[in-house]
């Protein structure tokens, strides 16, 4: 008998294309608190955006959690069991359909040599690696992808562990270079005309949430992202279920992918 999930439906347009559930905050009888890392952060960057009037919960879209059924359909149980860091690297290994570039701290990630092979474009950052360089890096190696790959979606892992004083990315990124940086990508987005996906990704300071915010009302004054967009700009097919141009608020993914 064939698959079937609820996990794609249609989205209105109505929405914004943000997708987002109070399940990605981990919560623990407000112990979660006294950890250094912002385990609510997603649930803040919601807040934030209703605070700047950009939106409600009726115009967001209500994600929905895949079942165990949905995961088997494309990975094993022995799979499921772990958390591979390294994951997609390894599962694109000899996939030529993808094109992976990763910008990163070269003495700490990705520490796998094999899953490293998988990287198209390799982008090394040395320890405290400030605005200018990194900005100049990104949007170079951006274009240059693209130029090499015509993808018919990009997935934009959007990390903030880059910032200044994050205790595991080791840069030293202002929260205007992260602004700075997502813009650099949608607009490389736009100006090839392909849809963007954005997942928010590691960051572990508390100031994260409100950067994050911060880069997402910037997207909208920009028209990078906006109601309209969604359903009507990019000309390149779109998967079930996501407008041409998405945030994704989401937990577990590492590090930048293109």
């Amino acid at each position: 008998m064939p698959h079937r999930t609820a996990l794609y439906h249609k989205v209105p347009p109505t929405c914004w294309p943000i997708v987002y559930s109070p399940d990605y905050n981990i919560t623990f009888m407000g112990l979660e608190k006294l950890h250094p890392f912002d385990a609510g952060k997603w649930g803040k960057v919601i807040n934030f955006l209703k605070e700047e009037k950009l939106i409600a919960d009726d115009l967001i879209v209500q994600a929905r959690e895949a079942t165990e059924e949905d995961l088997l359909v494309v990975h094993t149980r022995r799979y499921l069991n772990k958390l591979k860091g390294n994951g997609h690297e390894r599962d694109f290994m000899d996939d030529h359909r993808v094109y992976i570039m990763d910008v990163y701290n070269r003495y700490i990630y990705p520490g796998d040599g094999f899953a490293k092979r998988a990287i198209k474009r390799k982008v090394e950052l040395d320890w405290g690696t400030e605005d200018t360089e990194y900005l100049q890096k990104v949007q170079t190696h951006v274009e240059g992808a693209l130029n090499e790959s015509r993808p018919d979606i990009i997935i934009y892992n959007a990390g903030t562990d880059i910032l200044d004083g994050d205790p595991l990315g080791g840069l030293a990124i202002s929260p205007q270079g992260i602004v700075k940086r997502d813009e650099a990508v949608f607009m490389a987005a736009r100006n090839h005309r392909i849809p963007i996906l954005m997942v928010t990704s590691g960051g572990y300071q508390k100031r994260t949430a409100r950067i994050i915010a911060d880069s997402i009302l910037n997207l909208h004054n920009l028209r990078l992202i906006d109601k309209e967009l969604a359903t009507s700009e990019a000309k390149n097919p779109k998967p079930p279920g996501l407008p041409s141009h998405c945030c994704v608020l989401e937990r577990f993914i590492l590090h930048e992918i293109l």
